[in-house]
C-alpha cells in the first residue's frame, strides 16, 4: 500500500509527466482512502493554474 509521502511525490510528478497504470491505479486508491492527499492535489491544482495565469499576465485588476 503507498503511504503519503509516496502519494505526494506521485501528485508532484503527475504534473510533470504521466503516470503509468501502476501509479494511476495506486494513487487514485490512496487518495481515495486518504483526505490529506486528496487536498494536497487539489491545492497542487490550484497552484498550477494560478501560476499560468500568472505567467500570461492575467490578474483580477485587469478583468
Amino acid at each position: 500500500m503507498m503511504n503519503c509521502k509516496e502519494a505526494t511525490q506521485l501528485l508532484s510528478e503527475k504534473l510533470d509527466r504521466p503516470l503509468g497504470t501502476k501509479e494511476k491505479v495506486a494513487l487514485g486508491f490512496h487518495t481515495t482512502i486518504c483526505v490529506s492527499c486528496r487536498n494536497f492535489a487539489h491545492q497542487m491544482e490550484e497552484l498550477r493554474d494560478i501560476s499560468k495565469h500568472y505567467m500570461k499576465g492575467d490578474t483580477d485588476k485587469e478583468k
